[in-house]
């Protein structure tokens, strides 16, 4: 799903403008965050320039496990939580994420569906950044583009070998345990 106005619209969120109006609280808040860290305030108003902020209250689902998507969040106030359904379908609680963090990078990459739902536990405000406007940066933008698209690789390896460390714990475990 494409990140317009009327699809987030049509969920409860709020649109707000562009991230552009937004940038000095995004340099603020996200400064210390893993995928914008090293940007400089012009190069956020650049990227402002082409992604939408959007507002959802508490409770509201901005990213829904199993949907398609081709957008990631990034939060620029408020906290979400992120969860997926276990075995019997019940949400179950992955982490609780706040100003600063990305969201839904898998899906926006690969175009596969969402592997967790985001929910905003509070009002939360948060820009989209889509795979047609990554497209567009790269391609018109490419230094700013290729440095958006180097950071996104650098988080989810990151985040793969944080889960290859977990797994290799867990294996561990189990063997400890057989007889």
């Amino acid at each position: 799903m494409s990140a317009d106005i009327a699809y987030f619209e049509s969920r409860g969120m709020r649109h707000l403008g562009k991230a552009r109006e937004f940038a000095d609280q995004m340099h603020r808040t996200i400064a210390s965050t893993p995928l914008l860290e090293d940007f400089t305030l012009a190069e956020i108003r650049d990227l402002g320039e082409q992604m939408l902020v959007f507002e959802a209250d508490g409770g509201t689902s901005v990213i829904v496990e199993g949907e398609p998507g081709d957008y990631l969040v990034i939060i620029i106030s408020g906290t979400m939580e992120v969860s997926r359904l276990d075995r019997q379908d019940r949400p179950s609680r992955i982490a609780v994420v706040q100003e600063g963090h990305a969201l839904g990078e898998m899906s926006m990459l690969d175009g596969e569906p969402r592997f967790a739902s985001c929910i905003a536990l509070e009002p939360t405000r948060f820009a989209v950044l889509d795979r047609a406007t990554l497209t567009w940066l790269i391609q018109h933008e490419p230094r700013l583009g290729a440095k958006i698209l180097v950071k996104l690789v650098h988080l989810l390896a990151q985040r793969l070998r944080n889960t290859s460390s977990k797994l290799v714990t867990y294996m561990e475990a189990s063997r400890s345990l057989e007889p």
